[in-house]
């Protein structure tokens, strides 16, 4: 429909961005309806063109994983900002732009000329958000340290939560939470951030750490033991939180309450348990909890783990299946709320499946095609004619330099 308002329509976003974090930030943007212009370098261009797995991109070049499901509906502009020309050009766009945002390492697009104070001087109405391992505002003893999601996610205390005695950390248990969980953040602080340029009138620097999001995702830790609770690592959490068998695979059970307990021995047949002194307490749950497997494996037999858990939510028991690739792939839900998004590949292989968007709107269409990521540069020509007016020399003299491809 091209009559269709998107709720960020107009907005305009210049991107100086690597990997996962803020590209996945800029792609939510985008899909709400933003204009989003990804700056990269000429010759290496974003990292994540570089991961594995990789397909064949628009110029059949290689295109990796994490660039792939990050970058869509994007331009690519190749420029070396490094140089004092790219530094120029990227200064000359700003004002063209609502909102210039950056997730290198702390302090180095300041270090470059092309921080926030650099940005505001040329752009006075600027929102410059700047995601970071630790941060650019404020000290910290961590500045300068180089940060993937692990990081963030290993120092928020989330993988001492639930590690067993005297094994290591498991890195990355649930992928780049760090990357997704930031970005998150950052869309919040960029909306956030347009509003109150709008009331002011004044540029606004937003600043996210992915050391901060993390904590703030992995509340838990910091907030039961201020109040008194020191979990046992590896024993788990004072309640029913566990996976149990179905026919086909595992399903997940989570009892946190007495009702719910009540609930869970009637359904599987066990109602004596209410009045057995090793299940009187939420702690009894968890040291008996050999039993209550046992049970619950056999009150399972003969059903798929979609069943058990149809029957189980029946009850009122919070339970989900423990879903393979392939099931998430064919899942009904998924599939009705236009989750799962199929880009062609120019080789004619199987579609790559991408995550689609997951804020709803009720007056914005979903489940809309997806433009595919760009080439390197793909754009840089349009973009600097149009926004800066260069000519074909001027264009062809930075493409001599190294400046511009």
């Amino acid at each position: 429909m091209t009559d269709t308002v998107l709720p960020l329509q107009g907005v305009r976003v210049l991107a100086l961005e690597q990997m996962q974090a803020l590209p996945f930030a800029t792609q939510l943007l985008g899909r709400l309806g933003a204009e989003v212009v990804k700056v990269e370098h000429p010759r290496s261009g974003d990292l994540g063109r570089g991961s594995l797995p990789t397909m064949p991109g628009p110029d059949g070049e290689p295109m990796g994983a994490t660039f792939v499901r990050n970058n869509l509906g994007k331009r690519s502009v190749a420029i070396d900002f490094g140089t004092p020309a790219g530094r120029d050009l990227v200064l000359r766009l700003a004002p063209h732009f609502d909102v210039v945002c950056e997730n290198f390492k702390s302090g180095s697009l300041a270090a470059k000329g092309l921080g926030f104070d650099d940005v505001a001087a040329v752009h006075q109405r600027v929102v410059y958000l700047s995601v970071s391992g630790f941060g650019n505002t404020t000290d910290t003893p961590y500045a300068g340290w180089p940060a993937y999601a692990a990081v963030a996610e290993a120092m928020s205390g989330l993988y001492d939560w639930k590690r067993h005695p005297d094994e290591p950390p498991v890195a990355s248990p649930v992928g780049a939470l760090g990357d997704i969980g930031t970005g998150l953040y950052g869309v919040i602080g960029v909306l956030a951030g347009l509003r109150q340029r709008d009331l002011t009138g004044q540029a606004q620097y937003v600043d996210v750490a992915m050391f901060d999001a993390m904590v703030s995702f992995a509340d838990v830790v910091v907030n039961w033991w201020s109040m008194g609770m020191r979990p046992d690592p590896g024993a788990g959490l004072a309640m029913i939180l566990d996976g149990f068998r179905a026919d086909d695979g595992w399903f997940v059970v989570q009892v946190g309450r007495e009702h719910e307990f009540a609930r869970l021995a009637e359904l599987v047949g066990e109602p004596g348990w209410v009045g057995d002194q090793r299940f009187a307490t939420r702690t009894g749950w968890r040291s008996h909890i050999d039993d209550i497997r046992t049970a619950v494996n056999a009150w399972a037999t003969g059903r798929t783990s979609v069943e058990a858990c149809h029957a189980l939510a029946g009850a009122g028991i919070a339970a989900g299946p423990v879903f393979s690739a392939p099931q998430v792939l064919a899942d009904p839900h998924l599939a009705a709320r236009h989750m799962l998004v199929e880009l062609e590949r120019p080789d004619g292989g199987d579609p790559v499946v991408v995550p689609g968007n997951p804020v709803k709107i009720s007056s914005v269409p979903d489940g809309g095609p997806e433009t595919p990521p760009p080439s390197l540069g793909a754009d840089t020509q349009r973009v600097l004619a149009d926004e800066l007016g260069l000519g074909p020399d001027e264009l062809a003299a930075l493409r001599d330099a190294g400046v511009i491809r």
